[in-house]
């Protein structure tokens, strides 16, 4: 599947993820506000164990994509901005990420406590599983070993089948669905550059664009339906830009 609709496919799943966050207002800077930050801390957090989770789901397939890094390092900022010390919480969870995508063995260890930790709150868990499969997709395809780390991650949580289904279907429908527009001049124009411009200014350009109209999962939680899909659907043209300027060069 070409690059144009892996990235339409992640806008999607951008739109889906932060519609989901709305509903939830427990994560916010007055609630973690008395957190004492430390890698043993938030390890055990249940924020920490679904990084480690998603850290399991990003290696599963071998690799971490590209597309799944960047998805990835935005969550990570978005989640550091509510615990004091966003720079340290953010250095820690990286930390978690890189250790627990070498290690497959502990999925269900960590999925169970996660459950645990989040099981007077359903509506959590759904969140969280949903944006598991999501990121499964983020390269254009579930792979067979993706399949094995989320059905054995659904199964610690005790997830809905149904549920479960619903969502993973709802994302193979989009990716039949995207159809490609932009042209190698309109990418040019989105990006604010210049054809003739080498591919270090591309890219900070790009990088900049992206940083400023990143959907925040923390700020939509007080914003409309709409802000998130506006933010969503710039997201979506940048990166779709950036990468038909990259297929274009060779």
């Amino acid at each position: 599947m070409g690059n144009i609709i892996v990235l339409a496919i992640l806008g999607a799943v951008f739109y889906y993820i932060f519609k989901s966050y709305n509903r939830y207002t427990s994560y916010s800077q007055e609630a973690f506000k008395n957190f004492s930050v430390s890698y043993e801390s938030l390890k055990s957090s249940d924020l920490g164990l679904f990084v480690a989770l998603v850290a399991k789901v990003a290696k599963a397939d071998g690799h971490v994509d590209a597309l799944e890094a960047q998805l990835v390092g935005a969550m990570f900022d978005d989640i550091s901005k509510v615990f004091p010390e966003p720079a340290k919480t953010k250095d820690i969870l990286k930390r978690i990420f890189n250790e627990e995508k070498e290690n497959l063995a502990n999925t269900q260890q960590i999925a169970e406590a996660l459950a645990n930790a989040t099981k007077r709150n359903p509506a959590q868990q759904e969140q969280f599983m949903g944006f598991l499969i999501q990121l499964a997709f983020a390269d254009g395809e579930v792979s067979h070993g993706e399949e094995e780390v989320l059905a054995s991650i659904a199964e610690a949580l005790a997830f809905d089948p149904n549920k479960y289904h619903a969502i993973f279907d709802q994302f193979e429908q989009m990716m039949k669905n995207v159809q490609p527009k932009a042209t190698i001049e309109d990418a040019y124009k989105v990006l604010g550059v210049s054809k003739n411009d080498d591919m270090d200014t591309i890219k900070k350009a790009y990088r900049k664009l992206v940083r400023q109209y990143h959907p925040d999962i923390i700020k939509s939680q007080n914003k409309g339906e709409e802000y998130m899909k506006e933010a969503t659907q710039k997201t979506q043209e940048i990166n779709q830009a950036y990468e038909m300027i990259k297929k274009a060069r060779g």
